[in-house]
C-alpha cells in the first residue's frame, strides 16, 4: 500500500502552488478529488488552446500535468446553490479540503472554515496564499514570481552588478517546492488527528516559503545591519567552490568545502600533478591566501579542455563536483534514471510524456504517475460514491450545477 491510501482530498484550486501539493499527495496514494468550474476548469488548461504553450505528445498540456497528475476532476458550479450542495456532500467524506481562493472567495463560495466544518467538523482545513492568512494583503493574489521570488527576497538575492534586472524566474520555482511543502503539512495534520483527535487549519504561503528558501541571507542582513550582496565568482574564498567554464562553454561546479584535503587530488586528476603538492595550496589558510592563483589554474586547466572531458577527468574524485546541466541532459544522468525521478505517463491517447516525480520515496521504490483528468472526467463517479443517484445528476446537469 502507499502511504496515503484510504484518504481522500477535496481540492479546490487553480494554477500551480496549490495544486502541486494535491499531486504529491496523489502520488503517495491519496484520492485527490479536484474540483473545477465547468466553464473551461483550472485557467492553465487554456494555455495550450490559446497558443501560449505547444502540446505535447497526446496532446499533453506539460503545465497541466506536473501538478495535476493522479487527480480525479470534478467539474461543479460552486456559484450554484446546487453545485455548493454538491461539494458539501463530497466533503462529508473527505479528511482534507484544499484550497487556493482567496478569503473573499471563500467567503463568498461559502467554502471558508466553517462553512465546510459544518459538514465535516473532522476535516482538515488547509489555506495556500501568496502572502500569508493576516495583514494588509492577505486577500491580495500572489504568484509565485511575485510572493516568492520578488518579495521574498530571491531574486535580490540573485541579483548582482552584471544582472542589474535581476535573474528570471525559472516557471514554478516556488510553486512546485512550495507544493511539496504544504504536502508535507498535511502529513502532519493528518498524523496529529489520528494521535490526538485534534483537527487542524493549515496555512503556507509563498513568502513565507521564498524566506524560508532564502533564510540565511535574512538572517545574516538582519543581524549585522546590511544587505549581503550576491558574492562574486572572484571574492569566494576557496578555488575548489567556484564555477569553471569549459572550451565548449559549458560550466563545471566545484563543492570541495576542505579545499586543501582534495586539492591534490582534484589538480592530479585534471592533468597538473606538478601542482599536487604546492605550497600556495597545502593548508585551507594558503589557499584562501592563494584563492585568486588557485582559481587562475583552475580556469585555464578547464579551459583547456571540453565539458565532456572535465567530466572525464573527474569522474573518479572523491570530492564533490557536478555538471552545469539543462533539462534535455537530465534525462539521460544514469542517477535520475536509476532512482526513477523522471517518469513515462501515458496520455488518454496512449502516447507516452515525461514528468518529474516528487522527491520522496517510500520503501526505495519509484513514484509511479498517472495522467491528469480531463475536465470533468469524473463528476459523475464521483458523485455517485457521494449518494447520487443518476437522475440527480442529469438533474444537476440540466440546472448548469455539474459538467
Amino acid at each position: 500500500m502507499k502511504p496515503l491510501e484510504g484518504i481522500r482530498v477535496i481540492e479546490v484550486a487553480a494554477w500551480t502552488f496549490v495544486p502541486a501539493a494535491g499531486a504529491v499527495l496523489a502520488e503517495w496514494g491519496a484520492e485527490v478529488l479536484k474540483i473545477e468550474t465547468p466553464e473551461g476548469g483550472d485557467p492553465q488548461r487554456g494555455l495550450v488552446s490559446s497558443g501560449l504553450v505547444p502540446a505535447g505528445p497526446g496532446g499533453a498540456n506539460f503545465f497541466v500535468e506536473q501538478p495535476n497528475h493522479g487527480k480525479k476532476s470534478v467539474a461543479i458550479n460552486l456559484q450554484s446553490e446546487e453545485g455548493r450542495q454538491a461539494l458539501y456532500k463530497l466533503c462529508e467524506s473527505a479528511d482534507v479540503f484544499l484550497t487556493s481562493s482567496l478569503a473573499n472567495v471563500r467567503r463568498n463560495l461559502k467554502i471558508d472554515v466553517e462553512d465546510i466544518r459544518a459538514v465535516n467538523p473532522d476535516i482538515i482545513y488547509v489555506r495556500g496564499t501568496g502572502q500569508g492568512p493576516n495583514g494588509p494583503d492577505a486577500e491580495v493574489g500572489g504568484y509565485d514570481a511575485a510572493a516568492f521570488y520578488a518579495r521574498a527576497g530571491v531574486m535580490f538575492q540573485l541579483s548582482g552588478p552584471q544582472n542589474p534586472y535581476g535573474p528570471s524566474q525559472p516557471p514554478a520555482f516556488g510553486d512546485l517546492p512550495g507544493g511539496q511543502t504544504i504536502a508535507g503539512a498535511i502529513s502532519t495534520a493528518l498524523l496529529r488527528r489520528e494521535r490526538f483527535g485534534e483537527t487542524s487549519v493549515v496555512d503556507v504561503s509563498l513568502l513565507s516559503f521564498g524566506m524560508w528558501v532564502n533564510a540565511p541571507s535574512i538572517v545574516m542582513s538582519q543581524m549585522f545591519g546590511f544587505q549581503i550582496p550576491p558574492q562574486p565568482r572572484e571574492g569566494i574564498p576557496n578555488a575548489l567552490v567556484n564555477r569553471y567554464r569549459t572550451s565548449d562553454d559549458r560550466l563545471i561546479q566545484l563543492v570541495m568545502l576542505q579545499g586543501a584535503r582534495y586539492w591534490p587530488e582534484t589538480i592530479t586528476a585534471l592533468g597538473r600533478p606538478d601542482l599536487a603538492d604546492d605550497e600556495r595550496f597545502a593548508t585551507e589558510k594558503s589557499l584562501n591566501e592563494n584563492k585568486d592563483a588557485g582559481m587562475a589554474i583552475l580556469d585555464e586547466i578547464f579551459a583547456s579542455m571540453t565539458f565532456e572531458d572535465a567530466k572525464q577527468k573527474l569522474a573518479g574524485v572523491k570530492g564533490v563536483w557536478a555538471p552545469v546541466q539543462s533539462g534535455i541532459e537530465l534525462q539521460d544522468d544514469p542517477q535520475v534514471q536509476a532512482n526513477g525521478y523522471i517518469a513515462q505517463v501515458e496520455s488518454a491517447s496512449g502516447e507516452t510524456f515525461p514528468l518529474v516525480t516528487n522527491p520522496v520515496q517510500f520503501d526505495e521504490q519509484p513514484n509511479e504517475l498517472t495522467r491528469a483528468p480531463d475536465l470533468g472526467e469524473h463528476t459523475d463517479d464521483a458523485l455517485r460514491a457521494a449518494g447520487y443517484d443518476d437522475e440527480q445528476i442529469i438533474e444537476l446537469k440540466l440546472s448548469g450545477a455539474i459538467l
